[in-house]
């Protein structure tokens, strides 16, 4: 019995805290239910994974008499909407369980909670005003937001244009702020360059009392993202940043099945050069977008995060019951 005094069981949020996640869910319910979005519910296991090299996914094996197969927990449900999407689903919302290795810290924990959702013939402008309002009714207040581009941001800041710069540009950039070690964090990679100095240059410049929306990122950074159609260095994607926090990121969706296949490709043969686990890609996927993916836009926003800023907690196991040093 002495071993158990020295467990830590206990939850490391408040009881207070446990009824504001279920009335932050409850909100969110109701948003979709008024507007007739459709909530689903998709598997965690999957025989694919994301080919994202920044993305590294938990394996599960399943064994019996007849085979052994290994399974992938998801990191996102995306691809799972995007197949109820192909089938005629409409527009759809999901409050799902999503699971990353290799995060931990202030903002991230292994397990997490996305809400995901994907409106059919939304534009990506019109997902952003969608998105403010239910900012505005989850906060309860009249937030103040702003929408800039990407490039705008970074040129504005750094004085590099985004769509244009080199890897060796970026990395030389970051020396000149005294942060050599950016060439050993972004390897060969020139989003990861990108990556670099927005987080380290730029996302803690931005003020706190506003809402940003970001968009039209580089080619290189949209995996699964339309391209302009009159900017071919620009893709149709979008980032939430407020109160400093990386709190949400969308698309307006890729829906040609050969474009979205070489890309996946592209992303293994990056993930092979890199030394990283090589994964199976979504071929379901890839047969939902042969067989039609409806016009539409999605985002994916972090539940966890969320509530950390409505809750001005210090870190995101302030709102989670069992983080996990205590799962």
């Amino acid at each position: 019995m002495n071993d158990l005094k020295n467990k830590q069981w206990p939850p490391t949020c408040s009881a207070a805290l446990l009824h504001q996640r279920a009335e932050l869910y409850q909100t969110i319910r109701s948003f979709f239910a008024e507007k007739s979005v459709l909530e689903v519910d998709t598997p965690v296991l999957s025989r694919a994974a994301s080919c994202d090299v920044n993305l590294d996914s938990f394996t599960a094996n399943l064994s019996n008499a007849a085979q052994s197969q290994r399974l992938y927990l998801q990191t996102s449900p995306e691809f799972a909407m995007k197949r109820l999407l192909a089938s005629g689903s409409g527009s759809i919302y999901q409050i799902a369980k999503s699971f990353r290795r290799s995060e931990s810290g202030r903002f991230h924990n292994p397990e997490f909670t996305l809400l995901e959702w994907y409106r059919v013939d939304f534009s990506m402008t019109e997902l952003i005003e969608e998105m403010i309002e239910l900012l505005m009714l989850c906060f309860s207040e009249n937030l103040a937001f702003t929408t800039v581009s990407y490039g705008q941001l970074f040129q504005q800041l750094t004085g590099i244009d985004p769509h244009s710069a080199s890897l060796d540009e970026l990395i030389s950039y970051a020396s000149e702020q005294e942060n050599p070690e950016a060439v050993n964090i972004c390897g060969d990679s020139r989003a990861n360059g990108l990556d670099y100095v927005f987080s380290q240059y730029i996302q803690p410049t931005l003020k706190k009392n506003l809402v940003y929306f970001v968009t039209d990122y580089p080619v290189c950074m949209a995996m699964l993202a339309n391209i302009s159609e009159t900017e071919p260095k620009v893709a149709k994607r979008f980032e939430v940043y407020f109160k400093g926090v990386e709190l949400a990121n969308g698309y307006q969706e890729l829906t040609d099945v050969k474009e979205q296949q070489e890309r996946f490709q592209q992303e293994l043969e990056e993930r092979k050069s890199e030394g990283l686990e090589p994964v199976p890609m979504d071929m379901n996927l890839l047969a939902a977008l042969e067989f039609g993916l409806p016009t539409c836009s999605g985002v994916a926003m972090g539940l966890d995060r969320l509530l950390m800023l409505m809750t001005d907690a210090a870190s995101i196991d302030d709102v989670l019951t069992f983080p996990i040093a205590r799962a």
